[in-house]
């Protein structure tokens, strides 16, 4: 496993080395092979005798990265689960010094906030790390989800919009300390879109951004297994295999090196999120000022939810610990309850949008709880190999499982002092991509509309004047000129024509 990981970071660092596997010794491959079989997971190598040397290399090089003891292990807890005890589950709002809110925030705190987290990036003591595993198979595309374009009049894809937020952030830093200012961005990837993801980012020349601040790393995978807790083979020479879950960015930041990379920057502060939200506001210094403020080791972003039947997650605090709850776990009479001190807003209201800051020193304390954080169960159809017959067949129902991860499952292992959560406007900072054109809720459209109308909104508070006829709204307002709604007064009494485009000042 330690080789492994060398060569994992090694390829990191350094590039992609040569894809010819080296050819492992015979005493190696039959060291390995022992191990499967002895831990019930021999026949993996079933087909062993069928394979060319190429194919032997690359089977023992992608099963050397697994513990079959270990897979065991999970297999059994996730087919075997421990009868959960039966009590009370008490769910509370979380207390209210670990929480604000942008709506109702005294202004001089807010920008308290934002003057710390600026400082922050100014000393390149902020990274951010992207989460960018999922292809946009639901939006009808194979490509990286960042690659999509959801139809701007600048035709920027997801990952230009938020590399030229970076660009302009960077700038904004460097502007209050006089000296260059470095906010180093790491884009976790699947197997499935790292090349292409590598491809698109020198294709497009970083968007403007160093090369060496941008690092492209992936995230790790496990073997699927069927529902008899048996390894499944995709063909004779390889596993089945499936990416861990968002979950599994813990474990990937220490084995790609980036942990390590961000340890020689002296990073303090991370800002992690999801790639599909095209408002995000990358490395926001208000909520990294807010988070260092409050000393904490992990905070979360939440909008508030629209109704009480709106299917999200929730932050709150279960059994005393800060956690994520289901929609589908959560009685009507508690989605309806009101707020005693706001009887006009929900009691439980803050919805989970998987956008989160980390204290550095938390990362460092990956390896003593990485090992107790959950994997759920995704059954899934799984197209493999019969290791009876050795054909390959596609199943018509789920035949076997994927495990995953999720990143907030390390939530109710943070004590509560250590957690904390800002409510933000949703118009302002949310607006998902999940499904295809035409779906009318969380499709391109809507993300587009979204950034739109924010543009619009922006320009009408510095003082211009955006004209609308028909369905023709909106001004997309490059990430470039402005990061946040600042910087447009040079717009104050100008009429602009939607749908419009601001990309520089004049």
């Amino acid at each position: 496993m330690a080789a492994a990981i060398k060569e994992t970071v090694s390829n990191l660092l350094h590039g992609h080395s040569d894809n010819t596997p080296r050819q492992p010794s015979p005493e190696e491959f039959h060291q390995l092979q022992q191990k499967y079989t002895d831990a019930g997971q021999g026949h993996v190598f079933k087909f062993v005798n069928q394979l060319n040397q190429v194919e032997k290399a690359q089977l023992f090089h992608q099963l050397s990265n697994f513990d079959p003891n270990r897979i065991n292990e999970l297999a059994d807890k996730v087919l075997n689960p421990a009868k959960t005890q039966d009590g009370p589950v008490t769910l509370e709002p979380l207390p209210e010094v670990a929480t604000a809110s942008i709506m109702d925030s005294d202004p001089k705190d807010i920008q308290r906030w934002y003057d710390e987290g600026l400082q922050a990036v100014s000393e390149n003591k902020v990274a951010v790390v992207l989460m960018a595993g999922g292809q946009g198979t639901r939006l009808g595309s194979s490509a990286p989800k960042g690659c999509f374009d959801i139809g701007l009049p600048s035709q920027k894809s997801l990952f230009q919009i938020q590399a030229e937020r970076i660009a302009k952030l960077q700038l904004l830093a460097q502007g209050t300390s006089g000296k260059e200012a470095i906010i180093p961005w790491y884009v976790m990837t699947s197997g499935p879109t790292r090349k292409p993801t590598e491809e698109f980012f020198e294709q497009h020349k970083y968007f403007g951004l160093d090369k060496k601040n941008v690092v492209i790393f992936e995230q790790g995978v496990l073997p699927c297994i069927s529902n008899e807790g048996k390894i499944l083979l995709e063909t004779k020479s390889k596993a089945a295999v499936a990416p861990d879950g968002n979950g599994g960015i813990y474990q990937a930041l220490i084995t790609s090196g980036v942990r390590e990379d961000m340890r020689k920057r002296g990073i303090e502060h991370i800002h992690t999120y999801c790639v599909d939200n095209c408002l995000v506001k990358v490395a926001d210094p208000v909520f990294i000022g807010f988070a260092a403020s409050k000393k904490v080791d992990i905070a979360t972003k939440v909008v508030r939810k629209r109704n009480a039947t709106e299917s999200v997650g929730l932050i709150l605090q279960k059994n005393g610990k800060p956690d994520v709850v289901e929609y589908s776990e959560i009685d009507k009479e508690t989605a309806e309850a009101k707020d005693p001190k706001q009887p006009d807003v929900l009691k439980f209201r803050a919805a989970n949008i998987v956008n989160h800051y980390y204290s550095f020193r938390f990362f460092e304390s990956i390896e003593t709880w990485s090992h107790k954080l959950p994997h759920h169960v995704a059954r899934k159809k799984i197209p493999c190999v019969n290791t009876e017959t050795g054909e390959s067949f596609k199943p018509e129902k789920p035949n076997g499982i994927k495990l995953e991860q999720f990143v907030f499952d390390v939530f109710p292992l943070t004590p509560l002092e250590k957690f904390a959560s800002i409510e933000v406007r949703r118009e302002d900072e949310f607006s998902p991509l999940k499904n295809a054109r035409g779906t009318g809720e969380d499709d391109p459209d809507t993300s587009k509309r979204d950034i739109m109308n924010q543009g619009q909104r922006w320009i009408e508070k510095a003082g211009g004047v955006v004209v609308t006829e028909g369905e023709a709204v909106g001004v997309e307002v490059s990430p470039l000129i402005s990061y946040g709604g600042e910087g447009l007064e040079f717009l104050k009494g100008r009429e602009i024509k939607a749908p419009a485009v601001i990309e520089k000042e004049e």
